[in-house]
């Protein structure tokens, strides 16, 4: 007989909850839910409305955007990391499709169930909302960077094509 496994009673101290005190952690996993999509299953589909926030505690999910009538992947997300932040403040449909690679361990909390934590524990949710903007300052800092880089790289290329002509 297999035994289910155990209930969980804390967030690991992993991605933008990695500075968040063990304490707060556990209180916040009371908010959210517990998922273990398999292979296939899709968290996020682009175009749908969507305010959740998602951790993946174990697995893999590949993001892909709709380009043309294909998808394109563009990122590989693993344990640790987070998708969906922008939508608990920001309000939107999905810019894209987060589907499960294998089977995995992923934590959820809507708007509503942060809203929930923030009223219950103001000061754990400082210390949350801290990680989760340190994780979005982070992302525009790469974002901007890989801006940059294509900028260059079609100047280059603009300057070097007209110079041929």
């Amino acid at each position: 007989m297999i035994n289910p496994p155990a209930p969980i009673s804390e967030l690991p101290a992993i991605g933008f909850l990695a500075e968040v005190p063990h304490e707060h952690r556990v209180f916040l996993a009371c908010f959210g839910k517990f998922h273990r999509p398999q292979n296939g299953d899709v968290l996020i589909a682009e175009g749908d409305c969507q305010d959740s926030l998602y951790v993946i505690l174990a697995g893999t999910q590949h993001i892909v955007y709709s380009v043309a009538g294909r998808q394109v992947l563009v990122a590989t997300l693993g344990e640790g990391d987070s998708m969906g932040e922008i939508n608990l403040f920001d309000p939107s449909k999905a810019s894209a499709t987060a589907i499960s690679r294998g089977s995995g361990f992923v934590w959820s909390l809507s708007r509503e169930e942060l809203n929930a934590f923030q009223e219950a524990d103001p000061v754990a949710a400082v210390a949350v909302l801290r990680g989760l903007l340190r994780e979005v300052s982070r992302r525009i800092r790469n974002m901007n960077d890989k801006l940059a880089s294509a900028e260059v790289r079609a100047s280059f290329h603009n300057s070097w094509t007209s110079s041929l002509a």
